[in-house]
C-alpha cells in the first residue's frame, strides 16, 4: 500500500492507496510541535479504526509546506513504519519532479511542493492550458500549459484569514459561518452582508483572475481548464462561474501519481 502525505499549514491531509485505488483518506490540524511519536500514535489510532494493518505500508511519498512538521514526518516514517518500506519515504521538491514537468518560473526551488503535485496531478488527467486553484491558508493559483510547463501563479488569503481578519480588527463585526449558502448578493443583516461580501467576493475576484490569466496563457477565444481543489472549493464554486472541474482529492491523486511515474522510470 502506498501511504500519501499531504502537508499544509492548517491541516495534514493523508490518504491510503491500494493500486490506484484511494481506501483511507483522514485530515487532521497541522501542528508543529508534534513529534514523530506522537504523529505515531495518532496515525496507528485511525489505520485501527479504519480496519487497516499498517504493516502493509511499502511505499511512502510526502509533500510539505511546514518544514519542521515534514521532518517530524520522516523521522515518524522511519522510526515506526520503516519495516516493510521499499524505499525511504520520497519528499516532493523542485528537484523531485524535474523529469515530471517543466518549471519555467525565475527560482523553481521556491514553487511550494503542493502547487507542483496539483499541477502534475490535473495535467495528467486534463492535458490541456489549465489553472489549478487550490482553497487553502492561501488560496493559490497554479498555471499549467498544454505541454506541461508550470508558469507560475498567484498567491493571496484564504477565506479562513479574511474573515478571522474582519473579526479580530473591528469593534462590532461578528465571527461567522460562511457554511450556509448566500442567496442574494444585498444582505439586510451584518452576518449576511459579511457572508455575501465573503462569498460573492471571492467568487467574482477567482472569475476576474481566470479571465486575465486565461488571456495572458492561450489568447482571446482559446479554452482553459479550471479545476478547484482545497476545503473550500465546493463552497465557493456556486459563486465562481468559471471554475470547470472540482477535484477535492487533486493532491493526494497527484501524489500518487508522481510516485508511480517515479517509481517506473
Amino acid at each position: 500500500m502506498l501511504f500519501v502525505i499531504d502537508i499544509g499549514n492548517s491541516h495534514t491531509v493523508a490518504g491510503l492507496y491500494e493500486d490506484d485505488r484511494l481506501v483511507g483518506q483522514w485530515r487532521l490540524k497541522s501542528d508543529r510541535n508534534n513529534t514523530a511519536d506522537e504523529l505515531a500514535i495518532s496515525y496507528s489510532t485511525l489505520f485501527a479504526m479504519a480496519g487497516i494493518d499498517a504493516r502493509r505500508i511499502t511505499d511512502i511519498v510526502i509533500a510539505s509546506v511546514v518544514p519542521k512538521l515534514e521532518t517530524a514526518w520522516v523521522n515518524c516514517c522511519r522510526e515506526h513504519l520503516a519495516a516493510n518500506l521499499r524505499q525511504s519515504p520520497l519528499i516532493i521538491s523542485a528537484a523531485t519532479v524535474g523529469g515530471l514537468i517543466t518549471i519555467r518560473t525565475d527560482n523553481p526551488g521556491e514553487v511550494g511542493a503542493d502547487r507542483l503535485v496539483n499541477g502534475i496531478a490535473a495535467w495528467d488527467h486534463y492535458r490541456s492550458d489549465l489553472i489549478v486553484i487550490d482553497f487553502g491558508t492561501a488560496i493559490t493559483f497554479d498555471c499549467v500549459t498544454a505541454r506541461c510547463e508550470y508558469i507560475g501563479g498567484i498567491i493571496f488569503p484564504g477565506i479562513g484569514i479574511s474573515l478571522e481578519a474582519l473579526a479580530t480588527r473591528t469593534a462590532k463585526l461578528p465571527h461567522i459561518d460562511v457554511a450556509a449558502r448566500s442567496e442574494k448578493l444585498i444582505g439586510t443583516t451584518t452576518v449576511e452582508a459579511m457572508r455575501s461580501g465573503i462569498l460573492f467576493g471571492y467568487g467574482a475576484m477567482i472569475d476576474g483572475l481566470v479571465k486575465g490569466i486565461g488571456r495572458e496563457m492561450a489568447g482571446e477565444g482559446n479554452t482553459v481548464e479550471v479545476i478547484a481543489t482545497g476545503g473550500m472549493a465546493e463552497l465557493i464554486s456556486p459563486y465562481a462561474e468559471l471554475i470547470t472541474h472540482i477535484e477535492p482529492n487533486l493532491t493526494l491523486e497527484g501524489l500518487r501519481i508522481i510516485y508511480e511515474k517515479i517509481r517506473n522510470r
